[in-house]
This record gives structure tokens, sequence and C-alpha cells, in this order.
């Protein structure tokens, strides 16, 4: 084999999806210019390629979002640790993950602050203060973020590390019914965004006990099969029922002038799913997406070159007017060495 054969071997995919499927991933996953390893352990740098499918996924679901009621908001990514420690079963449940600042410059603070692992302990008494009357509710937020959770130990880009992009809602309602209603459209919600834009199967279901998001009442989840046996938890959606409402005192008064306590809801989907959908499309020739997600899903190319050897100048009017199809991302190509039929992209 001679040298440019080698060099043109290695540009491709040399693991096996079969046999050596870590390799493999890490292996698409770099290849594919979706994501590179950082400096520090744990965290890894998100290319323009893996960002562009998180945010055409996180476009799907803000949108579902805002049809439902859900605003977008944005809190501190630091929380007091007096805060955090006002849900009893979230410090036990999350401390050993914490990231804490305890220096600011050379001071050391007064109080050390979490890196957020989850954002109940700073939304809910922000909760707690906008609500006062029956009329305030249903309260629905949402934030797009990262959050730092230091457990992780053995970096896996999108699975597994130690800081990842998700999406947080938190909800508060008049009663457990309203509450309880609102859990599972989120969870609908998600699993119709594995359906329908990552092109995967899911099973929608409740956590054992053992596994219940910290101070939840229930937690639900959509999990996804992976090609090696392994289940995913794709997103969880959760009913806090009221001991976050009772620790941050998410109060409101009633048509009857009483006094009552909110009912909560937490839910959220990360990055995984980005994981998930590599590992279920993609195969021993690279990476493979969706319509919904590839990039462009169409390009068009001369069907002959100029005589004149110099490339096309311009995209034709009936192809402009074809791009601009909802949904349909179509690149015209004017480089002479596209040819019809090569092979140029990686979405089916």
């Amino acid at each position: 084999m001679s040298d440019s054969d080698t060099a043109e071997q290695e540009l491709g995919i040399t693991e096996s999806k079969e046999y050596s499927t870590g390799d493999w991933y890490a292996e698409v996953v770099q290849k594919s210019e979706l994501a590179s390893y950082a400096p520090m352990g744990g965290f890894i740098v998100t290319r323009p390629r893996g960002y562009d499918i998180w945010e055409r996924i996180k476009s799907h679901l803000d949108g579902w979002f805002t049809e439902t009621g859900v605003t977008n908001a944005y809190f501190p990514m630091f929380i007091p640790e007096s805060y955090l420690e006002r849900e009893k079963d979230v410090v036990e449940g999350f401390d050993p993950e914490v990231a804490w600042v305890t220096h600011g410059g050379y001071d050391e603070l007064e109080e050390r602050l979490a890196v957020r692992p989850t954002s109940e302990s700073i939304i809910a008494p922000f909760i707690a203060q906008w609500t006062r009357s029956h009329r305030d509710l249903p309260m629905r937020l949402n934030q797009w973020c990262s959050v730092v959770r230091w457990e992780a130990t053995e970096t896996k880009p999108f699975f597994r590390t130690k800081e990842f992009l998700w999406q947080e809602g938190h909800t508060a309602h008049h009663d457990g019914e309203g509450a309880w209603s609102e859990t599972m459209l989120r969870l609908d919600q998600y699993e119709r965004v594995y359906e329908e834009v990552l092109a995967m199967p899911v099973l929608k279901g409740r956590k054992p006990e053992h596994d219940k998001f910290p101070g939840a009442d229930t937690t639900t989840t959509v999990e996804a099969l992976m090609p090696d046996g392994k289940s995913v938890q794709g997103g969880t959606s959760h009913y806090l029922g009221t001991s976050f409402a009772e620790a941050f005192d998410i109060t409101y008064v009633d048509t009857d002038e009483r006094e009552r306590t909110a009912h909560t809801t937490s839910w959220g989907l990360s990055w995984r799913a980005i994981g998930a959908l590599i590992m279920t499309h993609s195969d021993d020739q690279g990476l493979v997406l969706p319509p919904a997600l590839a990039d462009p899903q169409v390009l068009s190319s001369p069907s002959g070159v100029p005589t004149t050897g110099r490339p096309c100048s311009s995209t034709p009017p009936t192809w402009r007017k074809r791009s601009r199809r909802p949904g349909c991302v179509l690149v015209w190509t004017t480089a002479i060495t596209a040819t019809p039929g090569s092979s140029t992209t990686s979405g089916s």
C-alpha cells in the first residue's frame, strides 16, 4: 500500500462499531468534527458542527415549549451554599458532584458558591417571590445553560462530561393534578423530539425509588436502547410534589382567600441526545444524521464544467426559489471539483 493510500485510509473510520464500540464512537465524534477533547480532564470543546446539531434540537424543543406556555429566563451559574442546603435531599443527592468556588481573586468568600449541578435551589426562591395569587399560576420557566457535575470520571463526549449543555424547565401549579399534567406534557415532548427530529424510538416510564431525582415525588423518563444493548436516559420529567415549595415557601392566596402551597415540576434534556443519535444512526463509514438534523440536506452542483474551466459564479434562479422551502437547507456549490453523484454529505 502506498503512502497516499495509507493517508487516505486514515481519513476514514478505522474502528468497528460492532467490535470496538467505544473507540469507534470516539473516532466518529472527532473525525466528523463534532467535538475535541479539552485540556482539562472530563471536558470537551464543542466544534461548530456539533453545536449546530444541538441548536437544531434546541430550536424544535424551544418552539414546542413556547407553544405550551413556557417562557425562557436565565439564572446565575453560582448558587449560595445556604440556598442549596434549604432542600436537604438535593444536598445529599448532589454533594459528591458539586464544584465549589471558595475564592474571588485572592479573597476567600464569606460563603461558598456551588457551580450549578441543577438549578432548583436558585430558581425556586424567585418563583416564591413572583407568586402571590392564584392568578400567578401556573408559572412556567425554562433556561438553556450548562451545568457542572464533578462526579464524571471517564469522559465520553456528549454522553458523560463534567460540564454539559441542557435545558431545564421549572414550573409551579395550583395543585397536584396540574403539576402532574405538566410532567407528562414535557415527557411527551421529549418523546416527540426523539421520534420526529432524531428519528429514534424511545420508551417512556418511571424511575424506581432509588433512582429518582433527589427530592422528587416521581421521576419519569424516556429511555433509548443503544446498539450495544445498553439503555440511555434520554430526558427526565419530575413531579416534585410540594417538597421544594415547602422548602422555599412557594405559596399563593387561592380564590377563597386561603394560603396554599404550590406543587412544582422540573424537567430537562441534555446534549446526551447527540451521543444517542450518533450511536443509533452512524456506522463504520462515519457520521449519519437524519434529515431534520443534516446540514445541508441538498447539495446541488452544475451538471458540467464550463468550457472556460472557471467555476460558475451564481446560484440558478430556480434553485434559489426552491432553497426557501421551510426546513430544507440547500447549498449550491460552484466548485469544479464537485461532480454530480459524488458523495458529499453525511446525512441520510
